[in-house]
């Protein structure tokens, strides 16, 4: 028999972009190392009206980096 599957109404959307506390949360840092990464330049974000948006790919480069 047949698994059945979900509706779509309820099929999982991977995230593209996360706030900057939830990028602080993942990353284990606080919201205000985020904030410095962000203004210096070293964390890339997108802005959504008042709302800084921080790419999956954004992340990626971030810790791609060499030190």
């Amino acid at each position: 028999m047949a698994t059945p599957q979900p509706p779509a109404s309820h099929a999982v959307v991977e995230r593209l972009a996360y706030s900057p506390d939830e990028v602080a949360e993942a990353l284990g840092i606080s919201r205000e190392l985020v904030n410095d990464l962000l203004r210096t330049g070293q964390l890339g974000s997108v802005k959504a009206g008042r709302r800084s948006l921080i790419g999956k790919h954004h992340l990626e480069a971030f810790l791609a980096r060499e030190q």
